[in-house]
């Protein structure tokens, strides 16, 4: 009676399924070498299982669904021989796979490969060939992800597309390149349609203050649709919107390219400004929020407005009062105010007001706005940006200078010395050795400390530098924000409050305490310093 065959046919990712990816690995090419192996053998095959898209490293064989199907009907004696076309497809986990070969061999199934024979167990040596030969397929996979990884990286930081779904604002392109395998490389392009819906994405959530879940509903309700005609889910737009891809920068895991021009959508001082906002709203962050975390009512200050007398936030109340006209006719109005949550709820002693009318608060915080605006219309960018930076630059370029100089001294020292050195070891120095290598040891240390202190300075200045950069932009947003503030929306009027002031205390009689974020701080300090 010819010998009874289950095959088990395996592959690590579902790309090779129907194509040929790594030489022999495919599916359909294991099932034709395992068949023609059982022909020349003359057994039969009664059973085929696949694995498909199952990694035999990362995956435990508890966790492999069709290998524990094989297991079961081992025990029920359904067949002879199990068969594979590599041992390895059986898995590559060195503490787990030969115990699992051992288990078939113990319940009187025959393991073999058609490359490489049967798997005996008669022997300590039989043992130890087969716990080898898994140690290796476990040594290779380690290997094998690591050279992915670096693959990917080296792609990523020479700006070439690692393949996968091409991101929403993008399309492929043919770039006239071919790889190895003589195959057209496709590049990223920037898909204009599909960039302008990005743009608007950023733009409402910094200057309207829209989260992911209120973008999504804008953009449906628009009839703005996504790539597939679909209608826009919150986790998809959250996704965009943290995306540093955007920016130009191409990223696999924990590796960053430089930015690339051509792949820029979004500028990247915008998009830092959506990550601050979008993380200073968080859950994590709700006690030091001063953003505004809805930018749907009336109200201009939300979430950074504090009763000066108690440290409680003011909250917004709605309620309704009837006046009476001239005629005796009752009309009823809303009136709205801020109230202090620690004396309405009665957790804290205060001494200050209940609460204090809306119209009247906003209206004394657009005074301030509109003076803060006033002040940086009178002063030239490069006023400010300069009282702020430049001063701090002029001491970093003279420390620069100085050090330049004693480092260029310290290593004409080092050198002369090592010449004495080589004339001592001639016996043409009159100096002794040992005095020598004292002193040239501490000349060695200056040229070090000082190298060092060089790399410290030209990094500092580094810095300075992109601070300036950083203040300049800050400061044209804020000079762009004075031209639309009246003409504004209430959520564009919050956001550009929450963006110019940090907190504003309030106590009795609207006398308030205005505290500005560090830009703006610094720009009015340099305003009144130039003046």
């Amino acid at each position: 009676m010819a010998e009874r065959v289950q095959c088990l046919y395996r592959v690590s990712t579902t790309k090779q399924v129907d194509h040929d990816v790594d030489n022999n690995a495919d599916i359909p090419m294991q099932r034709k070498a395992c068949r023609e192996f059982v022909d020349r053998m003359g057994w039969t095959i009664v059973g085929e299982e696949q694995e498909t898209g199952v990694s035999g490293y990362k995956v435990s064989a508890d966790d492999r669904d069709k290998l524990q199907l094989i297991k079961k009907r081992a025990e029920q004696g359904k067949f002879d021989i199990l068969l594979v076309f590599m041992f390895d497809r059986l898995g590559r986990k060195s503490d787990e796979t030969p115990f699992v070969v051992e288990w078939f061999v113990r319940k009187g199934i025959r393991v073999w490969s058609v490359q490489e024979g049967e798997q005996r167990f008669e022997s300590h040596t039989d043992r130890l060939t087969n716990y080898i030969r898994f140690w290796q397929a476990d040594g290779e996979s380690q290997k094998t992800s690591i050279r992915t990884k670096t693959a990917l990286g080296q792609m990523v930081e020479e700006g070439r597309f690692r393949g996968g779904k091409t991101p929403y604002g993008y399309r492929l392109e043919k770039s006239g390149i071919l790889n190895k395998r003589k195959h057209e490389v496709n590049k990223l392009v920037i898909d204009d349609a599909e960039a302008e819906v990005i743009r608007m994405m950023f733009d409402l959530c910094v200057s309207s203050g829209y989260g992911k879940f209120r973008l999504a509903h804008f953009l449906n309700d628009h009839g703005i649709r996504n790539r597939k005609g679909e209608t826009w889910h919150d986790a998809t737009i959250g996704a965009i919107l943290h995306n540093p891809l955007y920016m130009g920068i191409l990223r696999s895991g924990e590796t960053y390219s430089e930015p690339f021009e051509e792949l820029q959508i979004i500028k990247p001082e915008l998009f830092k400004l959506a990550q601050s906002l979008m993380t200073e709203r968080t859950n994590a962050n709700k006690e030091y929020r001063t953003l505004p975390l809805n930018t749907t009512g009336q109200s201009l200050l939300s979430g950074n407005i504090f009763c000066g007398h108690c440290g409680g936030r003011l909250t917004l109340t709605t309620n309704g009062k009837v006046y009476r006209q001239a005629d005796g006719t009752p009309v009823k109005k809303k009136r709205i105010r801020y109230v202090c949550y620690n004396k309405t709820r009665h957790r804290k002693e205060c001494d200050g007001q209940t609460g204090y009318t809306m119209h009247i608060l906003d209206g004394v915080i657009e005074t301030i706005l509109h003076q803060v605006f006033d002040k940086m219309k009178c002063a030239s960018s490069d006023m400010i940006v300069g009282g702020a930076c430049q001063k701090q630059m002029a001491l970093l370029r003279g420390d620069l200078q100085r050090v330049k100089a004693e480092n260029t001294k310290a290593n004409k020292e080092y050198e002369s010395l090592k010449a004495e050195v080589l004339k001592a070891v001639q016996g043409q120095s009159a100096l002794p050795m040992d005095v020598l290598n004292e002193v040239l040891s501490e000349t060695r240390q200056r040229v070090l400390d000082t190298s060092h202190r060089l790399t410290e300075l030209t990094m500092e200045l580094e810095n300075e530098s992109a601070k300036a950069a950083e203040m300049q932009a800050e400061f044209n947003r804020i000079a762009t924000w004075s031209e639309i503030f009246d003409s504004s929306d209430i959520a564009t009027k919050k956001m550009i409050c929450g963006y110019i002031i940090k907190q504003v205390a309030v106590y009795r009689d609207y006398q308030l305490s205005v505290k500005f974020n560090i830009t703006v701080e610094q720009f009015l300090n340099g305003i009144d310093s130039a003046v």
